[in-house]
């Protein structure tokens, strides 16, 4: 095949944010049966944290 003549890549945003939300419901459904509801609320609080702070930084 030339260089030229490549086919686009395809989009897999939608699969990849689908499989995030997965992820983190059952690490967040382990940790409530672990070690109760306050350690999920907890963790969930952290990672807004983080959000937050690394979409500030990247703006």
């Amino acid at each position: 095949m030339k260089r030229g003549q490549m086919p686009a890549a395809p989009n897999y945003t939608n699969a990849a944010l689908v499989m995030g939300l997965v992820n983190l419901l059952w690490i967040f459904m382990a940790l409530w049966m672990m070690f109760g509801l306050p350690v999920v609320m907890a963790v969930g609080y952290g990672l807004n944290l983080l959000i937050t702070r690394f979409s500030r930084s990247s703006a």
